[in-house]
């Protein structure tokens, strides 16, 4: 039975999920610069989150040149994923890792914490904007648009059964010293439904065929976005902080929406173009 205070941000994370739902569907089914402008404001403010979270002073993630430097280059991450240009994005990354070290070595003289900021800002762009560009990639697929919405229910439905999993017949810890709620259970009970509607989604949308290696990839979608989830609680217990920010009602921030889906879109594009 879940307590009171649950039950109400259970139902404010429905009611922000269903009214966005509608949007989202637009913007995967134009795809283009449409798709690219939404995972492009997803990375801007996912990566100003993760900014938040580990930087001592929050104002950082507003006035540093570091982060400054940060939200160019996701903008320019996801430009190129556009553009179905996949072999700028390393380069981007690494200039952006120039820019802001050349900057380090000048500030360092009355700044030693620079050094750490570089660290955290280049594991930020690792983190958000450059996973994320691995879906602009996924969609410019010509059967892209299917295999978005066919991740994105597959992470929901995961991330769902889990939850409700955990809830009512929880009782093994799954990694207590980071996600204290999380259980085996629940995450049993999301592989499950990762599993599940993934075998829906083959028989309704994909080719036949390659049944094996399309059910493994169901479920290595899944695992890698509870591996995601996990990951991002380990970067708000280190902060002591609960949401990433207060964006959504019921979810917390962008981040807290999409840290299941940063992990499972690398696996999602490499199984798909490579493995199947």
């Amino acid at each position: 039975m879940m307590e009171p205070h649950k039950t109400s941000t259970h139902l404010k994370r429905w009611i922000t999920g269903l009214t966005a739902l509608p949007l989202l569907i637009y913007f995967i089914t134009l795809g283009g610069a449409v798709f690219a402008g939404l995972v492009a404001a997803a990375s801007i403010f996912g990566l100003w989150e993760y900014f938040r979270i580990v930087l001592d002073d929050a104002d950082q993630a507003f006035f540093d040149p570091i982060c400054l430097t940060g939200y160019i280059a996701a903008a320019v991450l996801i430009g190129y994923g556009a553009m179905c240009k996949p072999g700028h994005i390393p380069a981007i990354v690494a200039l952006d890792f120039v820019v802001v070290a050349v900057y380090a070595v000048f500030r360092f003289s009355s700044d030693q914490t620079v050094v750490l900021r570089v660290a955290r800002q280049v594991q930020g762009i690792v983190y958000v904007p450059l996973l994320l560009s691995l879906l602009v990639l996924l969609r410019n697929r010509p059967d892209g648009m299917t295999w978005i919405f066919i991740l994105l229910a597959i992470i929901f439905a995961g991330d769902t059964s889990a939850y409700y999993v955990g809830s009512y017949l929880g009782r093994n810890k799954l990694a207590p010293a980071v996600s204290p709620g999380k259980t085996v259970e629940g995450a049993l009970g999301g592989l499950a439904a990762n599993l599940l509607v993934g075998t829906a989604a083959k028989l309704l949308f994909l080719p036949p065929g390659d049944w094996l290696l399309s059910c493994a990839g169901f479920v290595l979608f899944g695992a890698a976005g509870q591996a995601g989830d996990l990951f991002e609680s380990a970067l708000k217990r280190l902060s002591s902080i609960k949401d990433s920010s207060a964006i959504l009602p019921g979810h917390g921030g962008i981040l807290d929406r999409i840290d299941a889906l940063l992990l499972a879109a690398p696996v999602a594009y490499f199984w798909i173009e490579y493995v199947l």
